[in-house]
């Protein structure tokens, strides 16, 4: 059996390889986010996420209050976290502290090797999609992070996941399907 391309968050799911259902409210959406939402598809879900902080957007309050619920939430029920972390690596990286959590997940990471480093010195895993891939920075925090703390994603973008693993293979100087056991061991490690 060929081993399946894992797309660890995707908004354009094609019923491809492995592509893990989840709920939550983004934090765009926390001023109008309804946590009983949440808890009531928690249960059939794989994943809590979209989840996190985005400090370029208003209402801190608001996202912080949401966070910490989905936080307790993915804690209570023993799911992953998929992680939206904008302009708010400090203040995320202090209240994931306070959790016991399956996995958190970095999506889109776009951040320094050393950010990188410290969120995989905490045990969190980070992923990579389009955009990521195209920031020099993020392509050195890539470069330098242990590919079994690594995911891959097309989040929102219209490309395949096979052309980001492409991309990814590429950049790290790694055989694709290497690349692919790897990240499927990682999905396995946490989901199995």
């Amino acid at each position: 059996m060929e081993t399946p391309f894992v797309n660890i968050h995707t908004h354009r799911p094609t019923g491809h390889g492995i592509e893990p259902a989840s709920v939550g409210i983004h934090p765009w959406e926390a001023a109008e986010g309804d946590l009983a939402t949440v808890r009531e598809h928690v249960g059939p879900a794989q994943i809590v996420g979209e989840i996190g902080l985005d400090y370029l957007r208003p209402d801190r309050e608001a996202q912080l209050r949401i966070f910490e619920g989905q936080l307790r939430l993915a804690e209570a029920a023993g799911k992953p976290v998929v992680l939206h972390c904008v302009k708010a690596f400090e203040e995320t990286m202090r209240l994931l502290k306070q959790f016991r959590l399956r996995a958190v997940i970095f999506h889109g990471f776009i951040g320094s090797p050393e950010q990188a480093a410290r969120a995989v010195a905490a045990g969190y895993y980070l992923s990579f999609g389009p955009r990521s891939l195209r920031s020099p920075r993020t392509v050195r925090a890539l470069g330098s992070i242990p590919t079994q703390r690594l995911f891959l994603e097309t989040d929102d973008a219209p490309a395949t996941i096979e052309s980001v693993y492409a991309t990814a293979a590429r950049l790290l100087g790694m055989p694709l399907d290497r690349l692919k056991e790897t990240i499927y061991n990682n999905y396995l490690h946490i989901f199995s």
